[in-house]
């Protein structure tokens, strides 16, 4: 259960307000409360900071190209070569990261190379480059128009905003592969009999290791966002707060997802890069950070976790998970996992991570600057993810 508070959102921006605030970053608040103590660490730290840079795949783009001559309503939109869905009204249109080039051959020949897509399409708009819009339509009375064909900008359109429907994964597995021939997956190249390991979360860093049963997470949260300030809108698709959990209130799984939004045109185009996964799709590696504020001493206890503390599932991406049953062939934390080994039935297997610590730790120190220089209050949520 929660212990007593200590202070508030309101009085924690109150501090950053006045330039008084503590912050720390993740991985400075281990040694802290485990030389302090939780109580005193809650006492003397206001803020954690967060971070996480690697694929997300489940992200996107709204957009509107604006007004046309003569007037148009978009039915069928690609943007230098890949689709974008345009069933929402005249000139919006929504483009997913995932989304693959029109002519990309895919994996008619295997593996293939899927070298550009919908993320690469979003990080070239955010870094300045001019894309090419092409939209068709059947005409109507008032959108008359059946063709249109323009170079735009991101600086140019008149609105677009990132919506990114599953972000931020609390946790994800482990992948190896035990079959006898190399696979191509969402979890990277995995070499056949286990002589790879690889891994996606940024360990003490990742946002919601640190606020394991979202106590001050939820609709309102002000984040990181591709460089930006953005905002949590709810739970992600795929929120399953109900995944087994240790004793320290960490899941041992993948569990709680996020909801986030923010303004493509003031992001960063170090934070939002298109990526291709060699025999399995495109995507967009996006940075992410989260502050936590330190409430309490229980939010002062989670905030504190070290890598030692934090725990994974390993997973067969060559038969188990394919075949929908992704049972668990033994846990590994993630102090191991970034050491660059395992060990997996009596051998060392070498880890590799998709997400990138360099990137996390950025990302936390930066959001740890821009709250001490004043330039970034935390977000009150209106409603807390679930947590059952």
């Amino acid at each position: 259960m929660p212990g007593k508070k200590t202070k508030t959102i309101e009085e924690i921006n109150r501090k950053i307000r006045s330039g008084s605030v503590v912050v720390v970053t993740a991985d400075e608040m281990g040694g802290i409360v485990r030389s302090k103590g939780p109580e005193k660490a809650a006492r003397e730290v206001d803020v954690v900071t967060t971070g996480t840079f690697a694929p997300m795949c489940s992200s996107g783009v709204f957009m509107n190209f604006g007004p046309v001559k003569p007037a148009i309503k978009a039915a069928k939109i690609l943007l230098n070569g890949v689709p974008a869905y345009g069933g929402l009204a005249a000139v919006d249109l929504y483009l997913g990261a995932t989304e693959p080039a029109e002519d990309d051959p895919l994996n008619h020949i295997h593996p293939g190379w899927f070298k550009y897509g919908g993320g690469h399409v979003i990080g070239d708009l955010v870094a300045g480059r001019k894309v090419k819009l092409q939209a068709t339509a059947y005409g109507t009375d008032c959108y008359p128009g059946r063709e249109l064909e323009r170079r735009i900008t991101l600086e140019e359109l008149p609105y677009a905003v990132m919506v990114n429907p599953r972000n931020g994964y609390q946790n994800y597995n482990c992948a190896i592969n035990l079959s006898k021939k190399t696979i191509y997956t969402y979890m990277g190249v995995l070499k056949p009999r286990a002589a790879n390991a690889n891994y996606s979360t940024s360990g003490c860093l990742s946002p919601l290791f640190n606020d394991p049963w979202y106590r001050t997470i939820g609709m309102g949260t002000r984040i990181f966002l591709g460089g930006a300030q953005g905002f949590v809108t709810g739970p992600g698709t795929q929120h399953k707060p109900g995944a087994p959990r240790g004793d320290n209130g960490v899941p041992l799984a993948p569990a709680g997802t996020l909801m986030v939004t923010g303004d493509l045109k003031k992001m960063d185009p170090r934070w939002v890069v298109g990526v291709s996964m060699v025999g399995y799709g495109c995507s967009l590696a996006l940075g992410l950070g989260i502050p936590i504020p330190v409430l309490d001493e229980e939010m002062a206890r989670y905030t504190g976790v070290t890598d030692e503390d934090l725990f994974t599932q390993i997973v067969d991406y060559g038969r188990d998970y394919p075949r929908g049953e992704a049972k668990s062939l033994g846990r590994v934390s993630y102090a191991e996992l970034m050491s660059g080994s395992i060990r997996f039935e009596g051998r060392e297997v070498a880890t590799v991570p998709l997400s990138s610590r360099t990137r996390a730790l950025e990302i936390a120190g930066t959001l740890k600057a821009w709250i001490e220089k004043g330039a970034f209050l935390l977000g009150e949520p209106q409603e807390l993810l679930p947590a059952e």
